[in-house]
């Protein structure tokens, strides 16, 4: 993608109202249409989509192909997509704005940041589609499913929140399996190591992103854990 190219989907991405961004990890302040600051922390649903309805985020979304797929099919919840890479939010808020779905937000930040922008309880559900696996030991701990991160999750959601990471990386899948072993914020729904080797559990697990189309073409197995926060009240 040329410079240019990617200088006028920035440009775009301030002049849509659905997208917010944070453009410094030392100051965690959100600049929504236009660059004004907004503060949506614990007030998604009232400022933002302007309804009580369930907060479900898409962590490291890409394209944000499960938060519109998502959004799609229940237009009575609210879907966030978050990542850091400017050019790939500006393809889903895109699509989001030319579909006119009206429960669909993007949030550009560092997942590692998203507890300066979500109070506790405000988020219903989370979903982890085909992350970056880090297959290097020096860099689990940037993996979306490590302790750290599993911390994070559970200040922002609700009790009895779920999880859902799906990926074609048989270490991710493994990785995810030790750490839910050591630590008591999740507990294991299901799991599979080949979700299309049967039933789908769940209608949400047919929705395809770009990269799993990519994965299945080579015959790669999709796997898929389903974890709930053990958290209580």
């Amino acid at each position: 993608m040329s410079k240019r190219n990617k200088l006028l989907k920035f440009a775009d991405l301030l002049s849509f109202p659905h997208v917010y961004e944070n453009f410094d990890p030392k100051q965690p302040a959100l600049l929504g249409q236009q660059g004004e600051i907004v503060d949506l922390k614990g007030k998604w649903g009232q400022l933002h989509f302007q309804n009580a309805h369930p907060i479900t985020l898409e962590l490291a979304c890409g394209k944000g192909d499960y938060t519109l797929g998502l959004a799609m099919r229940y237009p009575k919840r609210n879907f966030i997509g978050v990542d850091i890479k400017g050019a790939r939010i500006w393809r889903g808020a895109k699509t989001a704005l030319e579909s006119e779905l009206k429960n669909v937000a993007f949030l550009r930040t560092r997942i590692e940041q998203i507890q300066y922008f979500f109070e506790p309880n405000e988020v219903h559900e989370i979903w982890i589609t085909f992350p970056d696996p880090f297959l290097s030991n020096t860099n689990a701990n940037r993996r979306l499913t490590s302790a750290h991160f599993l911390e994070l999750y559970q200040q922002i959601l609700v009790p009895k929140g779920l999880v859902h990471l799906k990926t074609d990386s048989p270490e991710l899948y493994e990785f995810t399996l030790k750490t839910l072993q050591e630590v008591n914020t999740f507990q294991i729904n299901y799991q599979s190591d080949n979700i299309y080797a049967h039933s789908l559990l769940m209608e949400e697990l047919s929705i395809k992103t770009e990269y799993e189309q990519m994965h299945l073409k080579v015959g790669k197995s999709i796997k898929y854990i389903q974890l709930q926060s053990t958290k209580m009240v």
